[in-house]
Formats: C-alpha cells, sequence, structure tokens
C-alpha cells in the first residue's frame, strides 16, 4: 500500500491531538496528510464533580479529548463506559480496564444498545464531554430512569479561517469526523471547494448534512484510522 495515495493531498480535520495515527497511514500510504483542525479545543477548569467522579454508578466518556481533558483531575473511576473504539482506546492507554463500549459503530445510538446501558434505573451517570453536543445520550438514560449529570471539560470552537485557503482541485479529498466540524469548514472555507472535493466520512448522519449543503461527492468510510485508510485508497483505485 506504499504508493495507493501517489502524492494525493488528504485534509484531515480532526483535532490536531487526535490527526497523529491517520496522518502517519495516509503518508505510508504515499498520500500528503495536510491538517487543519476544524474544531479548536479550549480548556476550562475542571468540573468539580471530578473529584467525586467514583461516587457515580458509571462515567461515560464521549471522547479521547473528554478522556485526556478529566483524566489528570479524576482520583478514582466508578465503571466507565466509551461512545467508541477510539475512547476506548484512549482510556486503556491510561491502565483503565472492563470499558463498556460498543462492538460496531462509534456514536450514542450504538452505546445504548449495549447491554449494560439497558437497566440503569436510579443509577447516577456522569457523561463527560466538550460543551453542547447531541443531548440524545443523556436524554435516553434519563428516560431509563438515570440521573445523568453532564461534566464539560472542555470547550469546541470555530477556528479561524486559515492564512492560505485551498481551492478547488488542490486537495484530492477532505476528510471530516462530526457535522460540527462540517459546518465549521463551510464557515471558514472555500464552500466551492469543499462542494467540489470528495468528502470522507465515518457515519450517516454527517453524510446527510453534507449532501444538504451540496457536496457533489461523499464517501461514507469507517470509525477507525484503519476503515478511513481503506476508503481512501479502495475509492482512488476505482478512480485512476
Amino acid at each position: 500500500m506504499a504508493s495507493e495515495l501517489r502524492g494525493r493531498s488528504i485534509l484531515m480535520t480532526r483535532p490536531r491531538a487526535q490527526a497523529d495515527s491517520l496522518a502517519r497511514l495516509i503518508e505510508a500510504a504515499g498520500g500528503r496528510a495536510e491538517l487543519f483542525p476544524a474544531i479548536e479545543i479550549e480548556d476550562v477548569a475542571p468540573p468539580p464533580a471530578l473529584a467525586r467522579l467514583h461516587e457515580f454508578d458509571l462515567a461515560i466518556f464521549i471522547s479521547p479529548t473528554a478522556v485526556a481533558k478529566a483524566m489528570p483531575h479524576v482520583r478514582r473511576l466508578p465503571r466507565v463506559a466509551a461512545v467508541g473504539g477510539g475512547t476506548r482506546r484512549a482510556l486503556e492507554e491510561r491502565g483503565i480496564a472492563g470499558v463498556i463500549a460498543p462492538h460496531k459503530g462509534a456514536d450514542s445510538e450504538a452505546l445504548l444498545e449495549v447491554p449494560e446501558l439497558n437497566d440503569v434505573k436510579s443509577k447516577s451517570i456522569a457523561v463527560l464531554r466538550g460543551d453542547g453536543g447531541r443531548e440524545l445520550l443523556g436524554e435516553t438514560l434519563a428516560a431509563r430512569g438515570a440521573r445523568v449529570e453532564h461534566l464539560t471539560c472542555y470547550l469546541r470552537r470555530r477556528p479561524d479561517a486559515p492564512a492560505r485557503q485551498w481551492r478547488a482541485g488542490e486537495l484530492a479529498a477532505v476528510a471530516v469526523s462530526s457535522s460540527q466540524g462540517l459546518a465549521n469548514l463551510f464557515e471558514v472555507l472555500d464552500p466551492a471547494m469543499l462542494r467540489s472535493t470528495p468528502l470522507f466520512v465515518p457515519h450517516p448522519r454527517i453524510a446527510e448534512r453534507a449532501r444538504s449543503l451540496a457536496v457533489r461527492e461523499v464517501v461514507l468510510a469507517g470509525h477507525g484510522d484503519e476503515d478511513m485508510l481503506d476508503a481512501l485508497v479502495a475509492y482512488f483505485r476505482r478512480h485512476e
């Protein structure tokens, strides 16, 4: 696979702390990984509840960023869950075993199907996340009888426009990991470029949002780095 991407420039839009692994895979396949985070991460004061996190029945981490921002302030943990594989790995890298996570998928819907989250009546659950975001997870757990508390561990901000704008035809592909990130890109990058460049996304919900913004070609990849690389390689094989 060393030359499968043959010098093609791939714009990666994940937060900087989550981009290295995919960048290495793209470059190992002969591509050029260009980084422009669609969401800037901003620190906040640690939520006071982190000091008593062990008092909850369950702590759910929404993202690897939530793990990185929260864990330095956590004394002890209750049982832990993660929305997807990337977040699970971030927890395991910190020595946390037995993480509850979906076997397939990496979103609230997938986690809510895990058996351990079906019987949560009267349980206290902390959801560790950035500001805002979808409310499906907390609302569904509350509807199942849980007491849910959201802990904001970081802020998500729209980036400033780059000094150099990419124009149509300069990039072979753009990889986007969230609907918010996609919306941010349309605010700060050239919309004509985004609409005319193949867009690779990990989730049907993001694909639908991209099509609503008139992106001409949307490719649904998997959630992992290897899945994204495989989708890129397969796409360019078909279009040689």
